[in-house]
């Protein structure tokens, strides 16, 4: 039992000790936060196919493309083909009035008779004159002027002849046939309109023979070469995805924009793609199986990458070696620093710090701190 004279002692001294068991416990160091992370914020590293090269876009064009014009001036008298319309080679497309050229035909040979006639003649009088002038009844000039007439009909028929093959070939030029087997992509003309030489008439395309013409910045151009094998997609054939390959490199770059045509072979023997669609894809220059993380998982701000990988419920910040970078897929090689396995944050979450405890959870979209 405290004496009364020592109480005030006795409780003073009890109050020292609770104020410093509560300096103590204020100064208790608290438990490291955890962060709550959705499943969708880390990825398990696995080998993946990646291919690496250069996008592209173009269009499509016929390889075998041909603008059917007229050679004669004349009226359309007949249409045999609608555009779309599948024909043979040599079939007939259109017909022009041939009228005039007949006439001129008809003309040349009338022109060729009565040039024969006079050759025939000239030729007589020749003959006839050389054996005077054999004989010595006739001066030689006589002989030279007849075998000068005899050249001269003998032109003058060759001329007939000529102006009759043009006569007759004008006559062909009046019909319209198909220069190879095709499809009839577009027809200017209707039947009664008179047209002049030169006046584009229909165009014919060989679907079989497509073929993209695309362009890639000239900065690109050591990553490709001729034989490449090329994907891409076109417009209007949804997410299909049609293949291709590098036939030639044209050898100059637009002056105004430094790009680099391509000319793409596209097998179509089915006809399934048409000319004139917009298409975009990519070169494939390389392709290999690698492990590989999402481009935005890698942290490239500092003097070497890094990925923040998750290991014991920790953050680890791990300094990486990148390879290839597959722009379709947007992953990037892994040649160093991680391998197949390995859980790395991507999204959001790669900006967490490192030594941050984290907690993945069913269900969380966004990253969370506990107790929020």
């Amino acid at each position: 039992m405290i004496s009364p004279r020592l109480l005030p002692l006795a409780l003073g001294l009890a109050g020292l000790s609770l104020v410093g068991c509560g300096k103590k416990a204020a100064e208790a160091p608290s438990a490291p936060p955890v962060v709550n992370i959705g499943q969708e914020s880390v990825t398990v590293l696995q080998p993946v196919e990646l291919t690496d090269g250069p996008t592209l876009s173009g269009s499509l064009t016929a390889e075998r493309q041909a603008t059917l014009r007229a050679e004669v001036a004349g009226k359309v008298l007949s249409i045999s083909v609608e555009q779309g319309q599948k024909v043979g080679r040599g079939a007939q497309i259109m017909r022009l009035d041939a009228t005039a050229i007949t006439d001129q035909a008809t003309s040349a040979r009338a022109t060729i008779m009565a040039a024969q006639s006079n050759l025939d003649l000239a030729q007589t009088n020749e003959q006839r004159m050389s054996r005077l002038a054999a004989a010595g009844a006739v001066a030689q000039s006589q002989l030279d002027a007849a075998r000068t007439q005899t050249a001269a009909a003998r032109g003058q028929l060759a001329q007939a002849r000529a102006g009759l093959a043009g006569a007759q070939k004008q006559v062909g030029n009046t019909t319209i046939q198909a220069p190879f087997a095709g499809v009839v992509s577009e027809r200017t003309v209707s039947v009664g309109d008179i047209v002049q030489p030169g006046t584009a008439l229909a165009t014919v395309i060989d679907p079989s023979s497509l073929r993209l013409e695309a362009s890639i910045p000239a900065a690109q151009l050591s990553r490709v070469k001729i034989g490449d094998a090329v994907s891409f997609t076109v417009t209007g054939y949804g997410d299909r995805t049609f293949t291709g390959k590098i036939s030639r490199i044209n050898p100059a770059a637009d002056p105004a924009t430094r790009q680099v045509r391509l000319y793409i072979d596209i097998p179509n023997s089915g006809n399934t793609l048409v000319a004139g669609l917009f298409a975009q894809g990519r070169v494939a220059s390389q392709t290999r199986t690698a492990v590989a993380v999402p481009q935005n998982a890698v942290d490239q701000r500092g003097i070497e990458p890094t990925v923040n990988r998750l290991r014991g419920g920790m953050v680890q910040k791990v300094a990486v070696a990148l390879g290839i970078v597959d722009e379709a897929t947007e992953q990037v090689e892994i040649t160093k620093g991680l391998a197949a396995g390995d859980t790395v944050l991507i999204g959001a979450a790669q900006g967490i710090a490192d030594s941050t405890r984290i907690r993945v959870t069913t269900g969380v979209s966004s990253t969370q701190r506990a107790g929020r």
